[in-house]
């Protein structure tokens, strides 16, 4: 299936359900949000101490590929992390992801390129690429195979409709899927083999539950990795991430994000520079959403929805087929009855997400326990 053009933008339906919860909220209405990938926690107390640090000097543009300490800083997290050697020059820092994804698309390929993402996918690549005037060709992934990208699968749609990149994140939202080593080693070869650019992306990194995340940089100097402080971090209104570029997109890009953005935020850098040594603290958020993957998940089997733990992020991805054929008017209904807040699967899935529904459990567990309870009375209803 490809979508391009204007034909191919659609609602961000997790921020449309987020409105309305708002809204209820506004009204007095005490709402469970599952809706959206927030972490319930705030930064790490030093990362706050570091911002409160600067709040009274003046806040520049910094230099367009982010603060030379955070470059480094980044550059060392890829040795440490991942034992790839990587430039500080190559890392250029972005206002979030997003901006990241845009820079992506505009830098390394031409206009109305075949870029390939898997569905279920998180739904801004759909809208980025329809936006930017490129044309999205979509790999459908299914729970019988863990929603997890073969290689051979990618050979089979590239042989069908040959496209020129391949995004994949690991893990994945909506359904948390993580290839293994050996899984991302075959995805990067078949796509350096076939002439595809791969884009890795690398935002859930940190919040794999089987092993330690792998970066696809670890197999190649020539992929594009996007990665955020959002996630793992704790940071997802500061809206800072960074790329990591090869030698033959990063001027384009360098002159893309003077242009475009000039700079991430001053601030967010200075976060961002605290957050990458306060990795202690993120672990304990990451046991906290580990102990909350078989709460939900297990609650959500008992009241008769599809799904299984996954590899990683903090997403339920459920088949609610034997409630509905129409997950964003049930997710409407469950949130204005029984004040439940969630991502109807239409958001990741324009073909069979009619019959899924995301939940997060990034949130407290009181929240998750409360939202099963009002959800038990709901779908009995």
């Amino acid at each position: 299936m490809t979508n391009g053009g204007s034909g191919g933008l659609a609602p961000f339906y997790s921020m449309v359900i987020n409105d309305l919860a708002r809204r209820l909220e506004a009204e007095g209405r005490d709402i469970c949000f599952l809706e959206q990938g927030q972490p319930a926690a705030p930064p790490a107390p030093k990362v706050i101490e570091a911002v409160r640090a600067v709040l009274d000097q003046a806040q520049p543009y910094t230099p367009f590929g982010g603060l030379p300490r955070l470059r480094e800083a980044l550059a060392e997290y890829y040795r440490a992390q991942h034992r790839v050697s990587v430039e500080p020059r190559r890392i250029i820092a972005t206002m979030g992801s997003s901006a990241g994804f845009i820079l992506t698309f505009l830098g390394a390929f031409e206009h109305g390129a075949r870029i390939a993402v898997t569905r279920p996918g998180y739904p801004a690549y759909l809208n980025t690429l329809a936006g930017l005037g490129y044309r999205a060709v979509e790999i459908p992934v299914t729970a019988e195979q863990g929603w997890h990208l073969t290689a051979e699968e990618i050979e089979a749609a590239h042989a069908r409709e040959p496209f020129d990149g391949l995004l994949l994140a690991s893990p994945a939202n909506p359904t948390g899927a993580a290839a293994t080593r050996k899984q991302l080693e075959g995805i990067v070869s078949t796509c350096r083999r076939l002439g595809v650019r791969f884009l890795s992306d690398e935002i859930y990194h940190g919040l794999d539950f089987r092993g330690p995340s792998v970066s696809a940089l670890e197999f190649s100097g020539d992929v594009i990795a996007i990665n955020s402080f959002s996630k793992y971090y704790c940071m997802t209104g500061w809206r800072i991430g960074w790329l990591v570029l090869p030698e033959d997109v990063l001027e384009r890009v360098e002159m893309l994000q003077q242009n475009l953005f000039i700079a991430a935020p001053t601030l967010s850098q200075v976060a961002g520079i605290a957050a990458l040594t306060e990795r202690d603290y993120y672990e304990q958020q990451k046991a906290h959403y580990a102990a909350n993957r078989p709460l939900i998940a297990g609650g959500l089997r008992n009241l008769g929805f599809g799904v299984e733990e996954v590899d990683g992020a903090f997403y339920a991805y459920a088949d609610a087929s034997r409630f509905t054929n129409h997950s964003l008017s049930f997710c409407k209904q469950m949130l204005q009855e029984a004040g439940v807040a969630a991502t109807p699967g239409v958001d990741f899935d324009r073909v069979n997400g009619h019959r899924f529904v995301r939940f997060s459990y990034a949130g407290s567990r009181a929240t998750i326990e409360s939202a099963l309870e009002r959800m038990a009375k709901f779908v009995k209803r």
